[in-house]
């Protein structure tokens, strides 16, 4: 008998064509109103088609989407981005807490995997922002893997759940 694969090692489950367009979307940068203005869905939809995205890339019912859009590129099931401007130089703690934002969704999961004091993480974070000239902790995301700053191997991830 075969063990059971845990979930967040297991294969995950390809996006149809309508989920992999909406993914795309998200992977642009996009909020799920945004989506649904420019899909000329409901909102309501939207968001049915975002938790279905979640449940095949087998993301936590709540994770947060840059954990979502971290997901589609490290499964390759929408493209990866393509810097439009060189990447910035960023310090080893920068890019532990880079990886953390990816991965995780919960501000005291980040702080931990980051190797910060929770009470030192949103400081932290606004300061990446500002370094990277993100919008947001998505456009981050988007930003570092058009860089290459982030593992794109998904065997590469360190338990990627929250």
């Amino acid at each position: 008998m075969t063990p059971p694969v845990p979930t967040a090692h297991a294969p995950i489950t390809p996006l149809t064509p309508t989920l992999q367009r909406v993914a795309q979307h998200l992977a642009n940068g996009l909020t799920a109103q945004e989506i649904a203005t420019q899909t000329v869905l409901s909102p309501v939809t939207i968001r049915q088609y975002l938790r279905d995205i979640r449940e095949s890339l087998h993301c936590p019912p709540r994770c947060k989407p840059p954990v979502i859009v971290h997901r589609l590129f490290t499964t390759q099931q929408v493209a990866s981005p393509t810097a439009d401007r060189p990447a910035p130089s960023l310090t080893p703690e920068q890019r532990l807490l880079l990886r953390a934002v990816a991965e995780h969704s919960d501000p005291r999961d980040i702080a931990v995997a980051a190797k910060l004091a929770p009470a030192d993480q949103r400081a932290a974070l606004d300061q990446l922002l500002a370094d990277t000239g993100a919008r947001d902790t998505t456009h981050l995301v988007i930003l570092a893997h058009g860089w290459e700053l982030l593992p794109t191997d998904p065997a590469a991830r360190s338990g990627a759940s929250q």
